[in-house]
């Protein structure tokens, strides 16, 4: 029977048992579509990571005796559509049967599903053979549960893969969480390794990309573009990681600095999220160099990289298979505010921001507290719309597929789920950010102020927050304390307070 198998961008997972056999009767399917670059405003790094990493994946097919029918983005047979390219194949290649791989973002598994509805001939989706739990494990977990507390499912995912555990019950080191210990700011030393170098010739499709509009955001230098594009590449990048980065890993995952983009982060997100890695597969690499370097590598910087790809990897997904498509129009906060210029350009007097967008800009990558504690406060505490803040978001980073974007952005960063993914929302004044970062050193602002037009704006912006959306938080036990003393605060010293915060919101690209 012939048969069209269809692969999307993201589903570039080497050893799915699709290509175990070779079948003469099986057609591979990929194509760069404007469908996909359009939805949404992508970094130009984005964009070429994908179809770079697409065009390796349908090359090592090919070298593996696969059929492939592969549309370049200029293909003159490509209708820049999903629905439409596929008809097309179906009927040049006299399909008698369509398969896929299930989509993991909603929207492309609705067209799909809406696809093969119409279809005549014979139709059956397939697992990606990627994630460590499917659509539906999280939702059964919590079946019955007041709140879903990411800990508790990291705990049962340790014990269901007997991750990093003694026995059936306790874990190695005798913590489940060394989240404490991974709090420290980096100063200058330990000396830092450069990011691993990946080379890269992507000048045609960069050019192809221009000739063809494709309007995008961000910056890229061809000649250093480093992001892996193959398996292989995908690889030395992991075990770059555990030779020269995990030593140090989790006691600095938090910390932010001027003269460091990466720190000690892996850079592996993009590789997995487009499936090139396996997470069990980075996961248990690393815990096999942490053994056999235990007098070196401490279990802190292990269970803290664990926890990310195990735990809160594999939640975020969960959440959004069990909350969608309801999750993406949340806004419990009822924030209305548009993101300023700066944004898009880097502009802005208020250093934190101005590295970590720049940073943005220029790489596609930012870490985790830069997303949360820089971008993503200023967004919250500034009360941007979460359409806007999700659309920046999905558009700037390299990794960010809507699944794993949406629930970190409009969950864990906005708090407009009301709760569902965090118990409270990640706001802070000035000092988190000097205390992780060394950002407000040479800043024009001045972090120990709060009211005068040398303060840093964050100070006002924290307590008016508060204040405005006393409503919202006030049976909230987590937040007692800081209402507590919003409560206690000068009615005189509030309103100042106040006052500042208005003036950065109403005009944020004049500071």
């Amino acid at each position: 029977m012939k048969t069209a198998r269809f692969i999307l961008g993201d589903q570039l997972n080497y050893q799915h048992s699709w290509y175990n056999d070779t079948n003469d009767e099986v057609v591979y399917f990929m194509a760069e579509m404007r469908q996909e670059t359009d939805y949404v405003k992508h970094h130009i790094q984005k964009v070429v990571a994908f179809f770079k990493s697409m065009r390796s994946f349908a090359e090592w097919l090919e070298s593996e005796q696969h059929e492939v029918v592969y549309y370049t983005l200029d293909d003159e047979k490509n209708q820049q559509d999903l629905v439409a390219n596929l008809k097309q194949v179906i009927k040049e290649h006299k399909i008698e049967k369509f398969e896929y791989q299930l989509p993991d973002e909603y929207r492309l598994d609705e067209q799909l599903n809406a696809f093969c509805d119409e279809l005549t001939i014979e139709t059956e989706a397939f697992d990606t053979e990627h994630f460590l739990t499917s659509r539906t494990d999280f939702t059964d977990f919590f079946e019955g549960k007041k709140q879903m507390v990411m800990e508790y499912f990291y705990r049962n995912m340790r014990k269901k893969y007997d991750i990093m555990m003694l026995n059936d019950k306790n874990p190695e080191g005798g913590k489940w969480n060394f989240d404490q210990s991974n709090r420290k700011k980096w100063k200058g030393a330990p000396e830092i390794p450069i990011e691993k170098q990946v080379k890269n010739d992507v000048s045609s499709i960069c050019k192809m990309i221009e000739n063809a509009g494709v309007e995008t955001i961000g910056n890229i230098t061809i000649n250093k573009f480093h992001w892996p594009t193959t398996r292989e590449a995908c690889l030395d990048v992991l075990n770059y990681f555990c030779k020269n980065l995990l030593v140090h890993f989790g006691d600095f995952q938090d910390a932010m600095h001027t003269d460091e983009q990466y720190l000690f982060h892996s850079r592996l997100s993009f590789a997995m999220n487009s499936k090139m890695l396996h997470p069990m597969e980075v996961i248990e690499t690393v815990i096999s160099y942490w053994r056999n370097h235990q007098e070196a590598i401490a279990i802190s910087q292990v269970e803290g990289f664990v926890r990310q790809i195990l735990g809160w990897r594999e939640y975020m997904r969960g959440m959004y298979w069990k909350e969608m498509p309801n999750y993406r129009t949340l806004n419990a906060l009822n924030n209305t505010n548009s993101l300023p210029d700066f944004f898009w350009t880097g502009n802005t007097k208020m250093n934190c921001l101005k590295h970590a967008i720049s940073q943005s800009l220029d790489t596609a990558y930012a870490h985790h507290i830069q997303r949360l504690m820089i971008t993503g406060n200023f967004m919250l505490l500034t009360q941007m719309h979460p359409d806007a803040v999700d659309e920046w978001y999905l558009g700037i980073y390299i990794d960010a597929i809507e699944w794993v974007e949406i629930t970190n952005t409009r969950g864990m960063s906005q708090f407009a789920d009301g709760g569902l993914v965090a118990t409270k929302p990640y706001v802070s004044s000035g000092s988190y950010i000097n205390k992780m970062s060394n950002y407000c050193k040479d800043c024009v602002y001045k972090v120990s102020k709060k009211e005068t037009e040398d303060a840093c704006p964050f100070n006002s912006l924290y307590w008016n927050f508060l204040d405005e959306k006393r409503e919202h938080f006030k049976d909230n036990q987590r937040m007692n304390m800081m209402m507590s003393l919003l409560n206690k605060m000068d009615a005189t010293k509030l309103e100042a307070l106040k006052n500042r915060a208005q003036a950065v919101i109403a005009n944020p690209d004049n500071y």
